[in-house]
């Protein structure tokens, strides 16, 4: 098996550059599916979920070119073929597949998506909008079967704000008749990404990025060119490392006002922030202190980054409180972090974590995506050389990691060790 090997204890310095957003990327290659004529994509970041949401295409009777992080997806061969299984099970974000077939072809067979475990993530608000908008919904043999004669624009109130309930209710009503307006929606800037998209194709969105967002039905829509935003996630695990283990490092391709939250919570601990337009500087920290964290909706502090925070609370004078509202199962990596000599424990839906503890090296487990973000770091600041199993999950998620923290100076390199299964059957 592949794991990461990190020596612990060299300072970063120098610039990283952020990638195109995960989050958007998912639902903006599904959302190609609607168009009549080819949509170019530009800035996608080399992932495996990108990978394998270009197999999924190409499963439906696709062309799909992806050279350089820049992907062109020719809709026009395209059919309902079922998607039961298979790359479906590999992410989450597969259910996206659900309102973009629905939309253009008015069926769709999708198997239960895959992903990250981080506790139940019911998909029953995508099923209330699709079938709000005239759809019937059956699930049969743990698949998704969607069925409808005809979608009708429709008034959704969603009971909890939903990223991805939000944006495949989109999908599913831009070829709808008449007005969709979705209530409670989601206001994340990936939503206003794929609204962009839409738009671009010809699609009648307004109030994307507010809470309310109204959809007027159109006959058709065609290809155009869009470049995807930064990933917020992304230059938040950027600058939690670089304020725990960074010497001056400059994160480039960011929109500030994307991470404001994680601004002000880094700099309530002490940390010094420098904003540009697109780009932030973080110089040396010469102390953290313990600040508490609870996750919210966008524009709140994002659940994705409350794992990596985890990590850089070790470090902070203090008892920090993390409180995840959004999973409350997204506590995995206190365990692999107690292995490591950081003194935390998980209450209900808080972490509590104190310090500041020195970290010691340890064979751990990524057992999700941000979890094994919140590893990397832990081993860039241990004592001693880290080893992380389970990166598939890690690399869902960022692309070229080793090369872009090599190029800040770590020591960090990506190697086939013997499985422990095989090792014990060997001994």
């Amino acid at each position: 098996m592949k794991v990461y090997k990190i020596q612990g204890g060299t300072p970063l310095k120098g610039n990283i550059k952020v990638s195109g957003a995960k989050n958007s990327a998912v639902a903006l290659i599904p959302a190609s599916i609607l168009a009549d004529s080819p949509v170019t994509i530009e800035g996608l970041p080399e992932i495996s979920d990108v990978h394998t949401l270009q197999n999924l295409l190409e499963d439906i009777g696709g062309n799909v070119d992806f050279q350089d992080g820049t992907m062109t997806i020719d809709p026009s061969e395209m059919i309902s073929m079922p998607l039961p299984n298979g790359n479906v099970k590999k992410l989450r974000a597969s259910y996206y597949l659900m309102g973009a077939m629905l939309g253009k072809f008015k069926k769709a067979v999708i198997g239960l998506p895959g992903g990250c475990h981080l506790g139940p993530r019911p998909i029953d608000q995508h099923i209330k909008g699709f079938e709000a908008l005239g759809a019937k919904v059956t699930n049969e043999h743990g698949a998704i079967y969607l069925r409808a004669d005809e979608l009708k624009g429709a008034k959704i109130y969603l009971d909890i704000v939903s990223v991805g309930a939000t944006i495949n209710i989109m999908l599913a009503a831009v070829l709808a008749k008449g007005k969709t307006v979705i209530e409670n929606a989601a206001k994340e800037p990936e939503i206003i990404d794929v609204a962009t998209l839409l738009s671009n194709m010809g699609a009648n969105i307004k109030g994307a990025g507010t809470n309310v967002i109204r959809i007027e039905g159109v006959e058709s829509l065609s290809g155009t060119r869009h470049t995807i935003i930064p990933d917020r996630i992304e230059a938040g695990t950027f600058m939690i490392m670089a304020a725990v283990a960074g010497d001056g490092v400059t994160i480039d391709n960011v929109i500030p006002l994307h991470v404001e939250a994680v601004t002000a919570k880094l700099r309530e601990m002490g940390v010094v922030v420098e904003e540009d337009e697109e780009r932030l500087f973080i110089p040396k920290t010469k102390s953290l202190k313990a600040v508490d964290v609870k996750t919210l909706v966008y524009p709140g502090f994002p659940t994705d980054l409350q794992q990596p925070f985890c990590v850089l609370s070790t470090q902070a004078e203090g008892a920090s409180m993390l409180t995840d509202t959004i999973y409350s199962a997204r506590f995995k990596q206190i365990d692999e972090l107690r292995r490591m000599n950081a003194s935390s424990k998980v209450e209900g839906r808080s972490a509590i974590i104190h310090g500041p503890t020195p970290l010691h090296a340890a064979k751990v487990k990524a057992s999700d995506l941000r979890a094994g973000a919140s590893l990397v770091i832990a081993g860039l600041i241990a004592e001693g050389e880290t080893e992380i199993q389970g990166i598939s999950h890690i690399e869902r998620g960022y692309g070229g990691l080793i090369e872009k923290l090599r190029g800040l100076g770590a020591s960090i390199q990506k190697v086939e060790v013997p499985d422990e299964d095989e090792a014990q059957s060997n001994s």
